[in-house]
């Protein structure tokens, strides 16, 4: 399955998944059969116990400069229903990545464009080189941002997202990281020890009590306002996760001042 794929790369290794986007001559930009093979590979690997986490990046000069060029023109023939087709593709997608069960970390350089924001901010944890270039450019060409912004939303907020999103500017990596879109920055010096202090610190962490706190974040956020579901949800998860395998091994091992089994 490593190999079957057109528009991306996946290598399996130590139970890390790295999947490359891999256009780029047309630097990574998104066409149908990007979507449809980067939204199957994180259906595959959401099922494969011996993966525990996802690194995203591209190949190339570029992350992803958004919608391939051919790819946009075939969609402004389409009618409506079509394009409602279209946009259900894509918004599953996002959807995939972000409610994947495992860890995604997303490496980002060169151009983020468009829908490329979408796919980053559906990931856990954004990395982006210093020089990288963002823009939400949707607006200049007549449309908006629709399928990316509840996941773009989501992780800058809404005042960000009115500034960026309406005036479809261009802006830096230091203007991503002030807006939450970013979680760290690195040069080119510093990435691999950016990754790899990332990467080590998520495999230090229990596997199941990663995926159980993916969970937890995103019910609570979808609790908000409802405090009896909300408390009902968070008691249970702490007690079941006290009481879980991991979790007795966890507190044995904190006890007795040696590594989980986990980390062995």
């Amino acid at each position: 399955m490593e190999n079957d794929f057109h528009t991306i790369q996946l290598q399996k290794s130590n139970g890390i998944a790295n999947v490359m986007l891999n256009r780029p001559e047309k630097h990574n930009a998104l066409n149908p059969e990007m979507i449809s093979e980067l939204t199957a590979v994180f259906e595959m690997l959401d099922s494969q116990n011996e993966i525990r986490l996802v690194i995203l990046s591209g190949n190339g000069p570029s992350f992803s400069a958004g919608a391939d060029l051919q790819y946009m023109k075939e969609i402004s023939g389409f009618g409506y229903e079509e394009n409602l087709h279209d946009a259900q593709k894509l918004a599953r997608l996002f959807d995939t990545v972000k409610n994947c069960t495992l860890p995604v970390v997303v490496v980002l350089h060169g151009a983020v464009y468009g829908g490329a924001n979408g796919l980053a901010a559906a990931c856990d944890i954004v990395l982006a080189h210093e020089d990288t270039i963002f823009a939400f450019s949707e607006v200049k060409l007549g449309i908006t941002p629709a399928t990316i912004s509840p996941f773009v939303i989501a992780r800058c907020g809404e005042a960000a997202a009115r500034e960026l999103m309406m005036t479809g500017r261009k802006f830096s990596a230091e203007e991503a990281y002030r807006f939450l879109l970013v979680n760290q920055m690195f040069s080119d010096e510093r990435k691999e020890e950016c990754v790899t202090g990332i990467v080590n610190q998520l495999l230090s962490s229990a596997p199941q009590a990663l995926k159980a706190c993916k969970t937890l974040i995103r019910t609570v956020v979808h609790l908000q306002g409802h405090k009896e579901e909300l408390t009902k949800f968070t008691t249970k998860q702490i007690a079941d996760r006290r009481a879980s395998e991991e979790g007795q091994e966890g507190f044995a091992a904190f006890f007795a001042k040696r590594k989980p089994n986990w980390m062995l």
